[in-house]
C-alpha cells in the first residue's frame, strides 16, 4: 500500500524534522572528517565498566532504604511510577548544584529532556490561539516539537549579549495579543544556548522575568549546558531567580552523565486549580500526559543515573569538573585558532566574524557564502571537516551565512586540525 504524504500529518513534509537526521547521516558518510557538527559529549569520559558499578550502588541504596529483594525486583523490572523513582536524588542534586529548593513531588523524570519539552508544550498550550515565543536563533528540538503539536511559534530576536531580548519579548507578546491570540509561554536556553553559544547576563534574566510577569507569559527554561560554566553561580538559573512560580525548568543528564541513558526531568511546581478547588501540581498533569505516551521512564536508566548521583553525593558540578575544564580548553583552542587563521585584515577582506562564548559547546561563525547543506557536504568531501548550517535554527528565516561549530566531542588536536581545514575551505 502506498500512502500519499499529503494524507499524513503536515509536519512530516517539514524540512525542519530532517535537520538532526541529516547531520547524523553526514557524519556517517564522512567518518574521517573532523566533525564540528554534533553537540554530544566527549566520549573519553565514559567507561563501560562504570555502568554495572552505578547500578550496584543504586541497588544497595534501595536495600539501605529497607526494600527487600522482592521490592527491589519490582522496582527494577516492572512498570514504575509515572513520575519516576529517583526524584528525591534529583531534588538533592538541584539543591546542591543550583541552590534550587525543589520538592520531589514537583519533578517528572522523562525520556530525555525532549519528552519533557513535548509534555510541557502539550499541557500549557490549550488551543490554536496559544502561541509559543521562542528566541531566534532557537534549538530545533522545541520548534520541531511545536510543529508536531500544531502549535504556532513567534520568534524573538536575541539581545546584544545573548538570550531573547526582554523588550523584544514584551513587543512580541503584545503583538500576539493584538492579533486576538494568547502569548502562552517563552522557551529559552539562558546558558550557552544551542545554537548560538551565548548566555544571558544576570540583569537581562531579571528583566526577562519581570516582563514575563507583566505580560502573563510563562517561561520554559531549558538548561542542558549550565553545569559547564567556568565560574559556578556566576549566572543563576531563571528558576533560581523566579519568585512567583513562573518558570518551568527542563533538565537533562545527557551532558552531565551520559546521553545513552536518555534521562531528563521537568520541575513543574506550579499549582493547578481544578473544579471545586486545588487540583495539584503541574507535574501531576504532566504525569497524566506521560501515562498516555511513554507510560513511565525506564527504571534501569534511572537506576544507573541514580547510582552516579549517589557516587558523587548528588553534586554533579564537582563530578563534571574534568569535563568542564575539557570543554573550556576546547573553546579556548577554537577561538585562538580562529584568531590565528583569520587575523583582522583577513576577516575584513573575507567578511568573516564569530562570537566568543565564555563556555559551553557552541560558537557561531559568519562566512562570505551560503552555509547550507550543499556547502557543508562539499566542505566535508573536499576539505575533511563538518559543521552545522545555522539557517534551520531561525524559525522565521535568516542565518543563511552563519554556521555552528561545536567543540564538545573533539580533542584539542582535532580542533586545531579542523579549524585549519575550515579556513582553507572558507578561503578557497
Amino acid at each position: 500500500m502506498r500512502l500519499p504524504l499529503e494524507d499524513l500529518h503536515g509536519s512530516l513534509a517539514d524540512p525542519l524534522l530532517d535537520a538532526m537526521t541529516f547531520l547524523n547521516e553526514a557524519t556517517t558518510r564522512y567518518p574521517d572528517a573532523v566533525s564540528f557538527a554534533p553537540g554530544r559529549p566527549y566520549e573519553g569520559f565514559f567507561e563501560p565498566e562504570d555502568v554495572p558499578a552505578h547500578l550496584d550502588r543504586f541497588l544497595a541504596h534501595l536495600a539501605d532504604r529497607g526494600l527487600d529483594r522482592d521490592a527491589v525486583r519490582t522496582a527494577l523490572f516492572q512498570y514504575g511510577p509515572t513520575k519516576g523513582v529517583i526524584a528525591d536524588l534529583v531534588a538533592r542534586t538541584l539543591a546542591n548544584d543550583e541552590g534550587l529548593a525543589v520538592a520531589p513531588e514537583s519533578l517528572v523524570l522523562t525520556v530525555g529532556a525532549q519528552e519533557g519539552m513535548l509534555l510541557t508544550l502539550r499541557a500549557l498550550c490549550a488551543g490554536p490561539d496559544d502561541v509559543l515565543l521562542v528566541s531566534s536563533p532557537c534549538y530545533v528540538g522545541v520548534t520541531g516539537a511545536a510543529r508536531l503539536l500544531d502549535l504556532t511559534t513567534r520568534p524573538v530576536p536575541e539581545g546584544p549579549d545573548g538570550g531573547p531580548d526582554p523588550e523584544a519579548v514584551r513587543e512580541a507578546a503584545r503583538a500576539v495579543r493584538a492579533e486576538g491570540r494568547r502569548p502562552r509561554a517563552l522557551y529559552v536556553v539562558p546558558d550557552f544556548a544551542n545554537p548560538s553559544g551565548t548566555s544571558m547576563p544576570v540583569g537581562a534574566r531579571t528583566r526577562l522575568l519581570a516582563v514575563a510577569a507583566e505580560e502573563g507569559v510563562l517561561v520554559i527554561e531549558d538548561n542542558p549546558y549550565g553545569f559547564f560554566a567556568r565560574t559556578p553561580g556566576l549566572r543563576p538559573t531563571l528558576k533560581a531567580l523566579d519568585r512567583d512560580g513562573r518558570v518551568v525548568y527542563l533538565g537533562s543528564f545527557a551532558k552531565t552523565c551520559f546521553p545513552g541513558a536518555r534521562l531528563g526531568y521537568v520541575v513543574a511546581d506550579q499549582e493547578v486549580a481544578g473544579p471545586g478547588g486545588r487540583r495539584g501540581l503541574l507535574a501531576d498533569e504532566l504525569a497524566r500526559l506521560k501515562s498516555m505516551t511513554t507510560v513511565n521512564t525506564p527504571a534501569l536508566s534511572q537506576a544507573v543515573i541514580g547510582g552516579m548521583l549517589l557516587a558523587h553525593d548528588c553534586r554533579l558540578r564537582a563530578a563534571n569538573a574534568a569535563a568542564t575544564a575539557h570543554y573550556a580548553a576546547g573553546m579556548d583552542t577554537l577561538l585562538r585558532e580562529l584568531d590565528r587563521h583569520f587575523p583582522a585584515s583577513e576577516r575584513r577582506r573575507l567578511g568573516v566574524s564569530w562570537n566568543r562564548p565564555d563556555g559551553g559547546f557552541f560558537a557561531v561563525l559568519t562566512v562570505p557564502f551560503t552555509a547550507d547543506e550543499t556547502a557543508m557536504e562539499r566542505c566535508a568531501r573536499e576539505y575533511g571537516v563538518l559543521w552545522t548550517p545555522m539557517a534551520p535554527f531561525y524559525p522565521a528565516g535568516g542565518g543563511e551565512r552563519r554556521l555552528r561549530l561545536s567543540i564538545s566531542s573533539l580533542t584539542q588536536a582535532q580542533i586545531i586540525d579542523g579549524v585549519a581545514k575550515l579556513a582553507a575551505f572558507i578561503g578557497s
